[in-house]
């Protein structure tokens, strides 16, 4: 049997041991699999109290079965669910059971959510948000993942798909079909002022995806500046515990560290690097390297200087924000007029508002937008492409309209690469639908 026609299972809860398991069922054989174990096929989508046996009759355990008919399931397949006790032994024979049935083996990675998206029931950008639901560790992460998972994004993309696809019908009803009394004479009013308009969309929510990116995957805060200045003691004081080792002696961090905090809902990835300076010894140069190489990665930096030095604010490769800390305010005395903040990781002075900074540089880059964003560099691609195609359509008055209608359909394939939907018989669908034309 070929695989993907095979049933498949998995244990779809927790790691064990846990107070319940969820053992969860997908394929053609399905409901043969539940009524051999259970005894007898439920009542659909209700949880029923079951012995679950083997085969030979032994009772493996008592739990609740639940059953799904496809295609109103989340694969678009017959599903069962079976919640058991979830003990490590329960577990392992009653998955051990499933596997001596023919045509059933066990899942492999994501293959639930990719049956459900080759079946019509998500497509790519819900399964990425399922996945990024999952994944989720801030409050701000679970609201742009369920955003995604629930379908906004795709619905926005489509909607765009759907106006290119009708443009498009409208430019080659006027090239094949000028003849017809119910086609329109021209599509120029009709068309050019909404892809001029489309194109304006589309480029602001472009200018979303650096901020959909830091939701997902964490606002990169570096922590930058000379050797013995307190940068490890700083991310030790934001961390509220030891990240990094903490001496005297210069030259001490060498690798760069990173810890993941929540600020305000918000993941940051906070980042101690190595102290800037010339240096002729080669592993402290290397930490050098790998701390200029992570500055110029970085959302924001913090250059850190003791109070009455300069702090650094130009650093190779980075052109975002600085913020200038003046440090050891606990025994160094000093005007702030240099810096943004005075710190002391040992009093705990700045450090509130150090926290406060950064939430307010998280909320200026968010700015009104709402979270139906990009949040990944495939979504990122592949909208640079729709909107490049776009405005070389809008833009080239000159050529011809099937060369217009060229660049269209390059610019709504490309967002149909991103929800996975690509369906060249959607312009054919339209055009017969809307003009009459195969009268």
């Amino acid at each position: 049997m070929n695989a993907a026609n095979q049933t498949i299972y998995a244990l779809s809860s927790g790691s064990l041991p846990a107070g319940v398991a969820v053992i969860r069922i997908s394929g053609s054989e399905a409901m043969h699999v539940v009524k051999l174990l259970a005894g007898s096929v439920p009542v659909a989508r209700q949880a029923t109290l079951k012995t679950i046996r083997t085969r030979n009759g032994l009772i493996l355990d008592r739990g609740l079965v639940l059953i799904f008919p496809g295609p109103a399931s989340f694969t678009g397949e017959d599903c069962v669910e079976v919640h058991i006790h979830g003990g490590k032994a329960v577990v392992a024979a009653l998955l051990d059971e499933l596997s001596m049935f023919d045509g059933c083996r066990l899942a492999e990675h994501g293959e639930f959510s990719r049956r459900a998206l080759e079946n019509g029931k998500m497509d790519l950008v819900e399964v990425e948000g399922l996945a990024d639901l999952i994944g989720a560790e801030t409050e701000m992460q679970r609201r742009l993942a369920i955003e995604h998972a629930a379908g906004g994004l795709s619905a926005l993309y489509e909607g765009w798909a759907d106006r290119l696809t009708r443009a498009r019908a409208l430019i080659e009803a006027e090239l094949d079909f000028a003849d017809e009394d119910d086609v329109p004479g021209s599509v120029s009013d009709l068309v050019w002022s909404d892809m001029e308009l489309l194109r304006s969309e589309l480029a602001e929510h472009l200018a979303g995806a650096d901020f959909g990116e830091i939701v997902r995957d964490g606002l990169r805060v570096v922590i930058a500046g000379p050797p013995n200045v307190g940068k490890s003691s700083l991310i030790n004081a934001l961390a509220k515990r030891e990240v990094a080792i903490v001496t005297d002696i210069a030259g001490t961090t060498r690798d760069v560290l990173h810890v993941d905090l929540n600020i305000d809902g918000y993941a940051v990835r906070l980042y101690d690097t190595a102290g800037l300076r010339e240096t002729e010894e080669v592993v402290e140069r290397e930490g050098i390297r790998r701390a200029l190489k992570t500055v110029a990665d970085a959302d924001l930096v913090l250059s850190l200087a003791e109070i009455g030095e300069p702090a650094q604010t130009d650093f190779p490769g980075f052109t975002g924000r600085v913020l200038k800390l003046g440090t050891k305010a606990d025994i160094r005395a000093g005007s702030d007029d240099v810096y943004d903040l005075l710190i002391s990781s040992t009093s705990g002075r700045g450090l509130a508002e150090l926290h406060q900074l950064i939430i307010n540089d998280l909320r200026d880059r968010s700015s009104s937008l709402s979270l139906a964003l990009p949040s990944r560099l495939r979504h990122r691609t592949l909208l640079k492409q729709s909107l490049d195609a776009l405005s070389v359509a809008a833009s080239s008055d000159g050529k011809g309209l099937d060369i217009r209608a060229e660049h269209l359909r390059q610019s709504a394939n490309s967002l149909g690469r991103i929800t996975g939907r690509v369906d060249v018989e959607d312009l054919l669908d339209v055009i017969f639908s809307e003009f009459c034309i195969g009268k």
